[in-house]
């Protein structure tokens, strides 16, 4: 077997990168080396002038009384609060147990002050004070005060309706040390809650103190969160109080509809976060990278939600956004409830008034009874998910349900959920009698071959590609050119992912510039065409991805570089990002620092094998091939099931020169994945070695049956042959490595 680098694959942790999008990372000082970041952004150091723009809510009520009481009682208003005798006693007074997990954790109130009895560390239990409250209903989550001036969000959750408390995450048993303890960062309320549940919020993470000095205008979702600052609204209306209503206040900018749909999407969307300072009337696309359908399970091939995505996603992707519906339209921007109840709601527009909307009657369209389960509309096109044990929210892609999209590819119909007793087939025959053809829609086909290309399925390709083509919705654009990805080899798929650079929306050429990102590496030169023409696109989002697939050699001075950086330092406080930069340090051959920024990634987040992963990657490529044998086990023992890592554990162990474990190593890769073409490849070159000869040609020949291209298999299947005196197999092995490769000397060779 060859003595090679760890890096011979592509990394894991690059693939799972590019799956969820940009999940930013930092730039910033580690312990190993000291790097240079006084010409770098802060991450989201407090601008005044921001700050000073704003006026507070409570300016508003003098003029506008009727809006600020209906905003006042609003779950938005309720957002984040500090705790009160008056709204929080009766979840601590009687103080209570509560069994969560293995755990058992108490409330209580003690001299006034609201406390949770749980365990802080291992073994530890410790009594925390509670200082503010996220949420009002259906639950409200408590912060803990910790150090470095963080808060930290309990998992134990109290319901007012039911007035108990529950563990949000359900039977989870979270432990202290793992990311998503209540004390680990994945539940730090500076970077995970507090820019959505308040306003004008600034995180303000140092790097060097790993420590937060995190500022905010006030808490909650005030008037500003949406309308921006008004400070210069109300100074001018102060002093030209009296005067002519005629006379227009030069300080208001009136926002357009996107304008405030992407204020809304805000926060109304699972997204990465690319520079902390989104302000209403910004785009979207220049402060956020989107979440959206693709190889994961975050959503569902026909776009209904599954984890916990909220709002924005789902409704980009739907007819009704195509069609000019925005968030307002449905919800008072002041109370956040619907404008009117039911199914009213739907025939503002559905009552055969509207130019190109449907006409719909829910008396015969239902085919339900009245006021009962099913006759509603938003039963059928805007099904519940519980997420958070409590909290259910419906779908806003008012998707059409369709039985025979569950029964082929397992996506939920909403007829099933409610007739949970009764088959898909059961629905779809339900459906196909009361709707026939009409069920055979467009919508049907996309899910249906985007569940496909998640299954890996080749033939989905070229349709896939045609429909691209033809797509009007940009998020399904968007979501087309990330499953075909995976197919950048094909030339067809190839020129059009190259072409979608181009695309008139930024989520796409976005999702365009990560799908040709791995060109770069081979150095084509349209690709980087391509990417350096994207770092001076109008979209910061598309500039930082091009950036980002140009990073070995971009100039971080320049202004897509600037962006870049910005956006790495902003999130420099999460595992994922000091993964990142661990990759960012390694594409430009910055060992030390690599292996530094893994270093604090795996601390941050022990339990992750991927980062195990990449932190072994850098300590081989640096030359401590000991350590990232440690760490290669760690992640074995972690994710006992990923033949990745077994494979590179191989790689490793037989660098160290411990064939035999190495080749344990190998065998176990493929019995994890027994389609794993190079580890068999190097299963058989091992066999080889401990002179099992038989044993090495059939390891051989079945990774020649994965990777028909490669011509270095039969060749090395001709050696061992030669060695059993196997002659004329031998020689026959040789010509089928030339056929593969004319120009393989060693083969020619073998053949003199």
């Amino acid at each position: 077997m060859k003595g090679r680098s760890l890096r011979s694959r592509k990394l894991l942790a690059v693939v799972l990168l590019g799956l969820i999008g940009l999940i930013g990372v930092g730039y910033f000082v580690y312990q190993t080396r000291t790097l240079q970041v006084s010409d770098l952004p802060n991450a989201t150091q407090t601008t005044s002038t921001t700050f000073d723009s704003f006026a507070g809510s409570s300016s508003c009520l003098e003029c506008h009384a009727d809006q600020f009481k209906d905003w006042k009682t609003s779950h938005h208003a309720l957002a984040e609060r500090n705790v009160s005798a008056e709204l929080d006693d009766a979840a601590f007074d009687p103080e209570r147990e509560v069994v969560h997990g293995k755990q058992t954790s108490r409330v209580q109130k003690r001299d006034g002050q609201f406390q949770l009895v749980t365990e802080t560390k291992p073994g530890q239990t410790n009594s925390v004070s509670l200082a503010r409250v996220i949420g009002v209903n259906p639950l409200r989550q408590y912060l803990v005060p910790a150090a470095g001036g963080r808060f930290q969000t309990t998992e134990l959750a109290y319901d007012p309706h039911l007035e108990e408390w529950f563990n949000m995450f359900g039977d989870e048993d979270r432990r202290p040390g793992e990311w998503g303890h209540w004390t680990g960062r994945g539940m730090t309320w500076n970077s995970m809650c507090a820019s959505c549940h308040n306003t004008g919020l600034e995180k303000n993470y140092d790097a060097i103190s790993d420590s937060y000095k995190t500022t905010m205008v006030e808490m909650g979702v005030s008037c500003e969160s949406c309308h921006g600052g008004m400070k210069p609204h109300v100074q001018w209306q102060q002093l030209n109080r009296g005067k002519s209503k005629k006379e227009k206040d030069p300080t208001l900018k009136q926002l357009t509809r996107d304008q405030t749909l992407d204020t809304c999407g805000s926060c109304h969307a699972r997204r990465g976060d690319l520079t902390g300072k989104f302000l209403p009337g910004d785009s979207f696309h220049d402060h956020f990278s989107l979440t959206i359908p693709d190889e994961t399970d975050i959503f569902y091939p026909d776009g209904q939600v599954r984890d916990e995505d909220f709002e924005f996603t789902a409704f980009l992707g739907s007819k009704m956004h195509a069609a000019g519906v925005r968030c307002v339209d449905c919800h008072s921007p002041h109370t956040g409830k619907t404008k009117l109840p039911g199914d009213a709601l739907c025939m503002q527009c559905h009552n055969g008034n509207i130019l190109n909307s449907p006409k719909v009657d829910p008396l015969t369209h239902t085919f339900h009874k009245p006021n009962t389960p099913g006759s509603s509309c938003v039963d059928c096109h805007m099904p519940l998910t519980t997420y958070m044990e409590r909290h259910p929210r419906r779908d806003h892609g008012f998707t059409i349900p369709d039985p025979l999209l569950t029964l082929e590819h397992g996506i939920p119909n909403a007829c099933n959920r409610c007739h949970s007793e009764q088959s898909a087939d059961w629905a779809l025959q339900q459906v196909e009698q009361w709707y026939g053809e009409k069920m055979d829609r467009r919508t049907r086909h996309r899910a249906d071959l985007l569940a496909q290309a998640r299954a890996g399925e080749t033939n989905a390709v070229a349709p896939l590609l045609e429909m691209l083509r033809d797509e009007t919705i940009p998020l399904w654009r968007a979501s087309i050119v990330t499953l075909l990805r995976s197919s950048l080899a094909d030339q067809k798929v190839m020129q059009e992912l190259l072409g979608r650079t181009s695309d008139p929306d930024p989520l796409v050429r976005s999702t365009a510039a990560r799908a040709i990102a791995p060109l770069v590496e081979q150095r084509f030169a349209p690709a980087e065409t391509a990417l350096k023409a994207l770092l001076e696109d109008e979209s910061r989002l598309v500039r930082i991805d091009a950036a980002w697939a140009l990073r070995r050699n971009i100039d971080t001075n320049t202004p897509p570089g600037q962006d870049l950086m910005g956006y790495l330092a902003l999130n420099s406080d999460q595992p994922v990002g000091a993964l990142q930069l661990g990759h960012f340090f390694l594409s430009r051959d910055d060992l030390g620092n690599a292996v530094s920024c893994f270093q604090r990634a795996v601390k941050w987040d022990p339990n992750s094998a991927p980062l195990r992963h990449d932190y072994a990657i850098a300590l081989n490529l640096s030359g401590n091939n000991r350590e990232a044998i440690a760490q290669l086990e760690e992640a074995c023992r972690s994710a006992p099931g990923e033949a990745e890592y077994q494979y590179k554990l191989a790689l490793a162990l037989n660098e160290a020169g411990n064939v035999r474990a190495a080749t344990a190593a190998l065998e176990q890769t493929v019995k994890l994945d027994p389609l794993y073409g190079r580890a068999w490849y190097n299963l058989g070159l091992a066999y080889a070695t401990n002179q099992r000869l038989d044993d090495a040609v059939k390891a051989l020949e079945r990774a020649e049956q994965m990777d028909t291209r490669s011509a270095e298999i039969p060749y090395a299947r001709a050696t061992v042959l030669a060695r059993m005196g196997l002659a004329e197999e031998a020689r026959a092995a040789a010509r089928m490595a030339l056929e593969r490769n004319p120009g393989f000397t060693a083969a020619s060779q073998f053949l003199k």
